[in-house]
């Protein structure tokens, strides 16, 4: 494995995902969920960098090396979670058992109006975070998404959703225009979602262990943080199988305070925290890990 994960080519392409949609939306969720598996073969056989990264993964979590069929189950795993996000938009959450940890910690915390920093990783569904917002259309839900890396992808949801589309702040913009983005959605009460488990390209990085290697970890979610001053807190959006799936809400720092002359001790603090609880998540739900690239290589 080799290069920057943002190097790799998006999975599939505009015709291959809205073939997807069209089969799913007109065929219904039990039709899309049984073209999963060639679909996911097809995965396995064609993407090597991907299937090495899910044994690596799998071995140092499971403690064993993976047979096909661990890997299999990964990818079809991400494969379900990727269908259900097109379900997840145009239908919201009917047809979906979706169980909520921690909901009270997050209604206190936007009971405050100054906004609030969910930080995530890439395990499981980040879409089914969208059940909270159905349930709370008062608080708007902000999202950091880097729209130039799946581009297909980001066509393809915002169709679906147009408004969506009006919530999502493009990380592709660079680092001021993205701080003063998330500081006015903060202003205006917002929740705001980004995941802290990659950096971009030339981003500051900092080495924590996860699952007994060091490995890599972006400094920017935490000095954003620190710039914001607002209640910080911990979401997971767990894929159960079938349709159902966990959200976890843990409180985190409140707020995240980052002081000039102990940087980066309080960063590598902040950042252990963090990946502590990824860790925590990616031993209870190993098939919910959805990073196919080698996260424990130095700048990857």
């Amino acid at each position: 494995m080799s290069g920057h994960w943002s190097e790799r080519p998006e999975g599939g392409g505009r015709f291959a995902l809205w073939l997807i949609r069209t089969i799913a939306l007109r065929g219904g969720r039990r039709l899309g969920r049984l073209c999963l598996y060639p679909v996911t073969l097809y995965f396995m056989l064609r993407r090597a960098e991907e299937r090495a990264a899910s044994r690596q993964f799998l071995e140092r979590v499971l403690g064993r090396p993976p047979g096909w069929r661990q890997v299999f189950r990964h990818l079809h795993a991400y494969a379900a979670t990727t269908l259900d996000r097109i379900f997840l938009l145009a239908h919201g959450e009917r047809g979906f058992d979706i169980a909520i940890d921690g909901l009270p910690v997050l209604e206190e915390a936007m009971a405050e109006g100054r906004g609030v920093l969910l930080v995530g990783s890439h395990q499981g569904s980040f879409e089914a975070l969208r059940a909270i917002s159905g349930r709370r259309p008062d608080v708007p839900l902000r999202v950091l998404l880097d729209k130039q890396k799946t581009p297909a992808m980001t066509e393809l949801l915002e169709a679906l959703a147009p408004d969506v589309g009006a919530g999502v702040i493009d990380t592709s913009r660079g680092g001021v225009a993205i701080t003063l983005a998330v500081a006015e959605a903060c202003r205006q009460g917002a929740m705001v979602a980004l995941l802290a488990d990659r950096a971009r390209e030339h981003e500051a990085l900092r080495q924590v262990e996860f699952l007994g290697r060091p490995a890599p970890w972006p400094a920017g979610p935490w000095l954003l943080a620190n710039t914001l001053q607002v209640p910080v807190l911990l979401c997971f959006g767990l894929y159960l199988g079938g349709n159902r799936y966990r959200l976890v809400f843990e409180p985190f720092a409140d707020p995240v305070v980052v002081p000039r002359e102990a940087r980066e001790i309080v960063l590598d603090s902040l950042i252990a925290r963090y990946v502590a609880r990824v860790e925590h998540y990616a031993r209870s739900y190993p098939y919910n890990w959805f990073n196919f690239h080698d996260v424990w290589k130095t700048g990857a």
